[in-house]
């Protein structure tokens, strides 16, 4: 079987959907032929030139980190950047970026650092909050005109819900109401209470076609004063979006627990540290892959005895530690992230089997190359 690169795009866009994308993040393919055929992909955090060699000719490189994450104006082979497209291009190579939507994903890139540490993932962290652009329609209407009201509004572009249309919900009911001086009832006369039997109907529609599905309603309805509510809908709860919070399947000292974090991830310049008491026991932990400063207060209400991130700093980490008890396990980027490339291998491989080769490249492309690391070569 002949896979398309169209064929991984579809499977990683549905996995990693683009949607979920920071505002400010570059997503999705950077050079190649969707048309193309593609008979292997190599997962890799960073596309560095190193990477790139592991690349087979005519292969596709699913990078975590974007090549050209900021503007650019050039990608002339004189530039760093620029002459590594070029190479790509030249030899057939497809690069493709996974990165913000593959932190909020679900599972996603916190998944897998939990999944290494041992946790079982108990909820999100921060969960993804999508706009909420649905309003929720109720109109009252005498039952003789209901059909033509819904219909109305439906041309307007209400009751659309997934691959459905033309949908709503009615019971019915008795309407009441009081005409005073100056009205022009349909139904009814002045001075007289008026009972009706009536149609209640619900309808969701985008909230940005408000006025339309209004200007509808009225025209159709033959109330001279039409009752109705509108309610903006809230988003349901998502399970996707930045960190996790897991569970050990038993408390341990913060000592042990920051030897299996170290023990869990690849070993780097940056090694692992930590701040709070050796002896407290952990048992509910919170983790974000990449830089995690900006959840710290996020962890603090998490209920959690532990955080596990990178990039901590200085004055955040010690702000953080005045003002709460959940200790910081502070350990190099590109470790916290590796474990989703297993991730990510392992999906295009359950998709694609034999007919397609997926492999992890192995390469450290932590930008640290020198410290206190164990001994051996961790290039």
């Amino acid at each position: 079987m002949s896979v398309r690169l169209a064929d991984v795009i579809e499977v990683l866009d549905a996995a990693y959907p683009p949607r979920l994308a920071e505002s400010w993040d570059s997503v999705g393919l950077v050079c190649g032929d969707p048309g193309d055929a593609v008979d292997s992909v190599t997962v890799a955090v960073d596309a560095t030139a190193a990477v790139v060699d592991e690349v087979p000719d005519g292969g596709l490189l699913l990078a975590h980190h974007p090549l050209l994450l900021r503007g650019v104006d050039t990608v002339a082979a004189s530039t760093p950047k620029g002459a590594l497209v070029h190479r790509l291009i030249r030899t057939g190579r497809s690069l493709f970026t996974a990165h913000t939507n593959a932190d909020s994903a679900a599972p996603g890139v916190s998944d897998a650092l939990a999944e290494a540490l041992g946790l079982t993932v108990e909820a999100v962290l921060e969960p993804h909050t999508p706009t909420a652009d649905l309003d929720k329609w109720v109109v009252y209407v005498p039952r003789e005109n209901t059909e033509a009201v819904q219909a109305a509004v439906f041309e307007a572009g209400a009751g659309h819900i997934g691959d459905y249309s033309h949908c709503s919900w009615s019971v019915a009911g008795i309407g009441q109401f009081l005409p005073h001086e100056g009205a022009s009832p349909a139904v009814g006369s002045v001075g007289t209470v008026e009972k009706v039997e009536e149609d209640r109907f619900e309808v969701v529609a985008p909230a940005r076609i408000r006025g339309a599905v209004l200007a509808a309603m009225r025209a159709a309805h033959p109330y001279e004063e039409p009752a109705f509510d509108i309610f903006a809908m809230a988003p349901p709860p998502a399970d996707t979006g930045l960190g996790r919070v897991g569970a050990l399947a038993k408390p341990e000292p913060l000592r042990a627990f920051v030897s299996r974090v170290e023990a869990a991830l690849p070993r780097t310049s940056w090694g692992v540290r930590a701040a709070g008491d050796a002896h407290a026991p952990v048992s509910r932990v919170a983790v974000c892959g990449g830089a995690g400063d900006s959840l710290l207060a996020t962890a603090a209400r998490a209920h959690v005895q532990a955080y596990v991130t990178a990039d901590l700093r200085h004055h955040p980490a010690d702000e953080h530690r005045r003002a709460s008890g959940v200790a910081l396990i502070d350990v190099a980027h590109w470790a916290s992230e590796f474990p989703w490339c297993a991730q990510a291998a392992g999906l295009l491989r359950s998709r694609f089997g034999a007919a397609l080769d997926v492999r992890v490249c192995a390469l450290r492309t932590d930008p640290w190359n020198l410290g206190n690391v164990a001994e051996g070569d961790h290039r």
